[in-house]
């Protein structure tokens, strides 16, 4: 007990300390605000602005304004109270997405193909989630599907050793559809418990990219109808508002299932979690708040919306 206590207060530390340029951005200007004046339309106003600057999303900045402003008008409150409003509605909004990724027994290999753009830190999060596998004990198969770059393909081999998962790799530019289809015939073969395909980073404006995602999960298809089991699509949070773009082009060409929100520890915008989660409402499964192994986290709301709010969970 006291060891899970110890680990749910380090990852308690790494998280508020990830989240601590959003919480000083945000609770920097609520101190400014309410701090000189009591509650009135422009302090309200202006609170407003200071959410959708971090990032919130202009529906989540509303709310909180409305619920800071209920019974409080022409009161002086404080910046404390204001901090737990806010970490009161972001719970609200982030608790229906806060989803463990399942794996369904019955599918094995269970293929969980990653999505995302260049840079957003896809690689390093497959070799994450296959150490997490492995300390499961899960046997696990990596497939180089990021065909394009040989620096991303070498990435792979290098979490394959590090984790004890087989990596099916071809050449820079060999076809990445084929290359996944041969990986989960391995898996299948093998009877291995998780198949993680790797993908090219693609630009959302680019058709022809966005086409080859559709063509491996195409070409999955014919040996396993029900892959990929899961499609989750890794997001930098150091981008803000272009992540929200991302999610609706991802989850229109691959049906995106889930979430994973990396880098959220070298930012002022981690609130934009908070917009893709009102907007979307895909399950957010993992969070990044560090490059060690151990710095991808099931999502917990009540934690994230106390680390945005600045206040001790």
């Amino acid at each position: 007990m006291n060891d899970s206590g110890n680990q749910k207060r380090s990852w308690w530390q790494r998280l508020s300390a990830g989240l601590k340029r959003t919480s000083s951005s945000i609770g920097g200007a609520i101190s400014d605000l309410v701090t000189k004046r009591k509650l009135d339309a422009t302090t309200l106003e202006e609170l407003e602005e200071v959410l959708i600057r971090a990032d919130l999303g202009v529906a989540t900045a509303g709310k909180v304004a409305e619920a800071v402003g209920e019974g409080r008008y022409d009161k002086a409150v404080t910046a404390e109270e204001v901090k737990s409003i806010l970490a009161a509605e972001v719970e609200k909004i982030m608790a229906p997405v806060a989803q463990p990724l399942a794996l369904d027994p019955a599918a094995r290999p269970f293929v969980i193909l990653v999505v995302g753009v260049n840079g957003s830190g896809k690689t390093t999060t497959i070799g994450k989630l296959a150490a997490r596998f492995r300390a499961e004990g899960r046997s696990v198969v990596l497939a180089a599907g990021d065909t394009f770059r040989a620096a991303a393909i070498e990435q792979l081999k290098i979490w394959g050793e590090r984790t004890g998962a087989e990596v099916v790799a071809s050449t820079q530019g060999a076809d990445a559809a084929a290359l996944a289809f041969q990986a989960l015939e391995r898996a299948r073969t093998q009877a291995r418990d998780v198949l993680i395909v790797d993908t090219a980073g693609r630009l959302q404006n680019k058709a022809a990219l966005m086409g080859e995602l559709e063509k491996i999960v195409r070409v999955m298809k014919k040996l396993d109808p029900s892959a990929p089991h899961a499609v989750l699509l890794v997001l930098d949070a150091t981008v803000g508002q272009n992540a929200l773009s991302q999610v609706e082009e991802f989850a229109r060409t691959a049906g995106v299932t889930g979430l994973v929100m990396t880098k959220l520890d070298g930012t002022a915008r981690g609130g934009i979690l908070v917009a893709i989660a009102a907007k979307h409402r895909i399950p957010v499964h993992f969070i990044g708040v560090g490059e060690g192994v151990d710095d991808l986290s099931p999502f917990a709301a009540r934690d994230f919306a106390a680390a945005v709010a600045g206040i001790e969970s």
